[in-house]
């Protein structure tokens, strides 16, 4: 048996990691990023031509080596590759800089090793090393005060759902006398789940709701400017996502337990929502990314919720390849505003045109999936929930072209965006489903409480999507403002964390 050469990746990292740390060598820990990429490629190829591989570490460790696992390889060390590329002149001349190349090196590589974790007990020690990697790299100004309370606030969370994990291990293994993945996974979906099985679950959703910055912890998140540019954009490399990946891993198991699932749906709608419309009143570039990745985390949530695993494997990676580009493209944020045409009076839709919009998108998404149904697709109740919420937010742009004072070709531009929003979202299903399909569940088939759930979650994001169309009708009334302060605070949660652990003391200067 030839092992993929993917499991070298992290080794290579790691002996990268031990003199870049003493001694800054850019080119060392660039050219270690892109041989741990070209590793994963040699491996996924390795994948498609011998099929899965593992290789047992120790007793009840395994690496194991899936279509999961490369997915997550790839994108993890391109990205890295990226950051330690860019990283070569971002830190000149910092006094730190040996030390983040080789803590960036060091979470790298336990990320790929978590992408390629066979059994729980390695994922949990791999979050471990995330976790003191990522604490060290938030301190890269140790002097300044926001840095060590987004660093207190990191280590409160990520340490608790480090702690909930090995609850959740050491419940798995009294449920099922073992925590590889496969054997735990092929046992939910045998019987009926054990009482410790459950309460794995209900231990498995709380650590993801923590590793993602899920409401109402998102606070250290929010705060990730304090670190260098690099950082939070490594931390789109299967670290802030590591909670869903956590869950798609453990997908059989999670979807056993309705009341999991129905917490992930409650809780990720509400943090998606939540980031959404925080994200919209920052001023601050960094900052209103970070709330960008607290809505879009929750959506990750959402849709292990509704069982649509292969679509959260795609979002996880989608999400990854942007916002890392967004963050390290940030400085370039406020000259392209200022240097963008300015497109005259924005078309501002009354009531009537709203309502158009959104009844012309939805009828035309129905045209589309009819179509791809035509062609074979089939979609659960679930899938055509998700691109509906999709739609709403092609139907803000419509209202915009349906507006009295809109210029023809704008109207014309929204329309084609709103069809090729619809004909991507099927397509791109369709893609995942091929590539993952056969490692991870089908979405189950919706009862009452499902079908509750799929109601309060579209009634909810299009009670959202029409205030936010409707929003020039109302922006000027008194309260109005108020709710912009409120929001610009996000609700002043973060305020609440920081009393909780102390973090307004941390933040007093010596």
């Amino acid at each position: 048996m030839i092992l993929p050469l993917t499991f070298f990746g992290p080794l290579m990292l790691v002996a990268a990691a031990v003199p870049t740390r003493t001694r800054s060598v850019p080119r060392l820990a660039e050219a270690a990023g892109l041989a741990a990429l070209a590793l994963a490629l040699i491996g996924t190829v390795q994948l498609l031509l011998t099929g899965p591989q593992s290789l047992t570490l120790a007793p009840g460790i395994r690496l194991g080596l899936d279509a999961v696992g490369a997915t997550i390889s790839v994108l993890v060390a391109f990205v890295g590759w990226i950051v330690l590329r860019y990283c070569r002149s971002y830190l000149v001349g910092e006094a730190r800089a040996a030390r983040a190349q080789g803590g960036i090196l060091v979470a790298l590589a336990a990320v790929l090793v978590l992408a390629m974790a066979g059994d729980l007990i390695l994922i949990a020690l791999c979050l471990g090393a995330i976790g003191i990697a990522m604490r060290d790299l938030l301190l890269f100004y140790p002097d300044r005060p926001a840095a060590r309370r987004a660093a207190a606030k990191f280590t409160w969370v990520w340490c608790a759902g480090d702690a909930v994990l090995v609850v959740a291990v050491v419940l798995t293994w009294v449920a099922f006398g073992t925590t590889d993945l496969a054997s735990i996974n092929a046992a939910a979906t045998a019987g009926p789940l054990p009482l410790a099985a459950k309460g794995a679950v209900a231990a498995l959703v709380l650590v993801a709701l923590l590793k993602t910055a899920a409401f109402p912890v998102q606070g250290w998140l929010t705060e990730v400017m304090e670190a260098p540019t690099p950082v939070s954009a490594l931390l789109h490399a299967g670290i802030i996502n590591a909670g869903g990946l956590l869950l798609i891993r453990t997908a059989d198991l999670v979807q056993a337990v309705p009341g999991a699932m129905a917490a992930l749906v409650l809780l990720g709608g509400l943090s998606a929502l939540l980031g959404a419309m925080v994200m919209l009143t920052q001023s601050a570039v960094k900052t209103a990314l970070a709330w960008s990745t607290v809505a879009q985390m929750g959506f990750l949530l959402l849709q292990c919720g509704l069982g649509l695993w292969t679509l959260a494997l795609l979002h996880v990676v989608a999400h990854s390849l942007y916002k890392a580009h967004a963050f390290l493209a940030s400085g370039q944020a406020v000259r392209a505003v200022a240097a963008a045409r300015r497109p005259g009076p924005v078309a501002v839709p009354g009531a009537g045109a709203v309502a158009r919009a959104f009844g012309m998108a939805l009828v035309l998404y129905a045209v589309v999936a009819l179509v791809f149904w035509a062609i074979g697709a089939t979609k659960s109740a679930q899938a055509l929930a998700l691109g509906a919420i999709l739609i709403f937010g092609t139907a803000y742009l419509v209202a915009q072209g349906l507006a009295d004072a809109a210029p023809r070709a704008l109207t014309q531009r929204t329309a084609v965006a709103s069809l090729a929003t619809a004909t991507g979202y099927f397509g791109f299903h369709l893609l995942a489903d091929r590539l993952w399909g056969s490692s991870l569940p089908l979405p189950p088939v919706p009862g009452a409480l499902e079908w509750a759930l799929i109601a309060l979650v579209l009634v909810s994001f299009g009670l959202i999507a029409v205030a936010q169309a409707l929003f020039p009708l109302w922006m000027h009334h008194p309260a109005t403002a108020a709710l912009r302060v409120h929001l610009a605070n996000g609700l002043y949660i973060n305020a609440l964390f920081d009393r909780m652990i102390g973090g307004f003391r941390i933040a007093r200067p010596n």
